[in-house]
C-alpha cells in the first residue's frame, strides 16, 4: 500500500524520536530567537538619544516589537500546520535577520521602529520550534522534551536584557543587534541542516485555516482554561519584571551591572522547566499547576517583605520562585495542549501564545503607572491579584468534571 510523500515523511518526523543533541537544539534556538523581543528594553535610553525620538515615545521601541510578535502570533504560528515546519522557521528566521540588520543601520527612529515590526514578526519561529519539537517527541517523555525546550525560551527571556546592558556599555546599543544577526544567520544554516522535514498532511490551505480558529478557541475547553491559567501568571511575570528594575535602582542603589546580574540570578528559574514536563507526564497536572499558582502567589508575599526590610536576597528568591512557578505553569499548559490533536498544534499554541502575549501587554502597561502612584507594595498587590484570579478559576476544577477536549 503506498502513501503521500507529504504523509511518509510526517510520520517519519515524527517516528524519528528527539535525541539529546537536537533537544538542545531546540531549546538553544528558541532562546535565541526571543530574546530578540527584549534586547531594547534596557536600552531604550540611548536609543531614542541616538535616533532623535523623544523621551515620551521612547516605549514605542517596546511597543513596535511586541506588536509584530502579537502578529506572528495570529497570523504566522498557525502556518505550522499547513506549511513545512522547517522552511516555514528559515522564512521567519530570514525575516528577523533583514530587521536586526535594519536596527543596525537605521538612521532613523521611522526605519528603528520599522524593522522592530519585524524582528517582532520574525522572532515568532521560537512558537513554531515548540510544538515541532512535541510533534517528534514520543508520548511518554512529551513532557519532558517541551519542558526542556521551554527552559531555553524562558532563559533567553531573562538572559537578553543583561546581555543587551553590557554590550551596549562594551561596544554601543547597535552591536547588540549586529551581534544577533550573525547569531540568527548562523542559526538559520544549522537548524535547516539539522531539522528533518515535517509536511503537515491534510492541510485544508491558509484560508480555511485560520478561519477555523474562532471554532477551535470555541470548541477546546482545555485551550480557554490553560490560556486563562497562563495569561494571569504570565500578567505577574511582566509586572514583576517590568516594575524590579526601577525598585533597584530607586530603593537599593543599583546600576546598570547590578540589575543586570539581578536579572542573571532571576533566570535559575528556567530549571523549573524540566521538572514540570516530568511532572506532567507522571499524570499530575492538575496538583502541580494548584502548587504553581500557589508559590507564584507567595512570590509576590516575599516580594513585598524584602523590599520592606531591604533584602536583596529576599528579592533574588521572590524572582527565581516566580520565574519558575509560571514555567511550571506554562509548560503543564502546553503539554496539555499537544496531547490533544496533532494536526491543530500549530492553531493551539498560536490562539494559546496570543492571548498570553495580551494579558502581558496589558499588565506590562498598567505595571509602571502603578508603580509610579502606589509604589511597590501597589505592584505587589496588581501581581498577586492577577495570581489570585487564576486560582479561583482554577477551584472550578473542582466543582465538575469538563470534556477534556471537543470535537476539532
Amino acid at each position: 500500500m503506498s502513501h503521500s510523500p507529504s504523509l511518509d515523511s510526517g510520520r517519519a518526523a515524527a517516528h524519528s524520536g528527539l535525541s539529546a543533541g537536537l533537544s538542545w537544539l531546540f531549546a538553544v534556538a528558541c532562546g535565541l530567537c526571543v530574546a530578540n523581543i527584549y534586547f531594547a528594553q534596557p536600552l531604550l535610553g540611548p536609543i531614542a538619544l541616538s535616533l532623535d525620538l523623544h523621551a515620551g515615545l521612547a516605549g514605542l521601541i517596546m511597543t513596535l516589537t511586541q506588536l509584530g510578535y502579537g502578529l506572528g502570533l495570529l497570523l504566522i504560528v498557525p502556518l505550522a500546520d499547513v506549511v513545512e515546519n522547517r522552511r516555514l522557521i528559515a522564512t521567519a528566521l530570514v525575516g528577523t535577520v533583514l530587521g536586526l540588520v535594519g536596527i543596525t543601520l537605521s538612521t532613523s527612529a521611522t526605519q528603528f521602529l520599522a524593522a522592530s515590526l519585524l524582528v517582532g514578526a520574525g522572532a515568532v519561529a521560537a512558537q513554531v520550534l515548540v510544538p515541532f519539537a512535541s510533534h517528534l517527541a514520543p508520548e511518554a517523555t512529551r513532557g519532558k522534551v517541551v519542558g526542556n525546550v521551554m527552559a531555553g525560551l524562558l532563559a533567553g527571556i531573562m538572559l537578553a536584557r543583561p546581555f543587551s546592558s553590557i554590550v551596549a556599555a562594551a561596544f554601543g546599543w547597535r552591536a547588540v543587534f549586529a551581534i544577533s544577526a550573525v547569531l540568527m544567520a548562523v542559526l538559520i544554516v544549522v537548524l535547516w541542516r539539522a531539522l528533518p522535514r515535517r509536511e503537515p498532511h491534510g492541510s485544508v490551505g491558509y484560508a480555511r485555516t485560520m478561519a477555523s480558529l474562532p471554532g477551535i478557541a470555541w470548541r477546546t475547553p482545555v485551550l480557554r482554561r490553560r490560556a486563562a491559567y497562563q495569561g494571569m501568571m504570565f500578567a505577574a511575570f511582566q509586572t514583576f519584571w517590568t516594575a524590579v528594575p526601577l525598585l533597584l535602582a530607586q530603593g537599593f542603589g543599583l546600576g546598570q551591572g547590578g540589575i543586570a546580574a539581578f536579572a542573571l540570578a532571576g533566570a535559575a528559574g528556567a530549571l523549573a522547566a524540566p521538572l514540570s514536563g516530568r511532572l506532567a507526564d507522571r499524570g499530575l497536572t492538575r496538583p502541580a499547576t494548584g502548587i504553581a499558582m500557589t508559590v507564584a502567589l507567595l512570590s509576590f508575599v516575599l516580594g513585598g517583605l524584602s523590599a520592606r526590610f531591604h533584602s536583596m536576597a529576599g528579592l533574588v528568591a521572590a524572582g527565581v520562585l516566580l520565574d519558575g512557578a509560571v514555567q511550571l505553569c506554562q509548560v503543564l499548559s502546553l503539554r496539555s495542549l499537544y496531547m490533544l490533536a496533532p494536526e491543530l498544534r500549530g492553531r493551539l499554541n498560536g490562539l494559546f501564545m496570543t492571548f498570553i502575549f495580551l494579558c502581558a501587554a496589558i499588565a506590562s502597561a498598567l505595571a509602571a503607572g502603578v508603580y509610579a502612584f502606589h509604589g511597590w507594595t501597589g505592584l505587589c498587590l496588581l501581581g498577586g491579584g492577577y495570581v489570585a484570579v487564576a486560582l479561583v478559576f482554577y477551584a472550578t476544577e473542582f466543582l465538575r468534571r469538563r470534556p477534556a477536549l471537543a470535537a476539532t
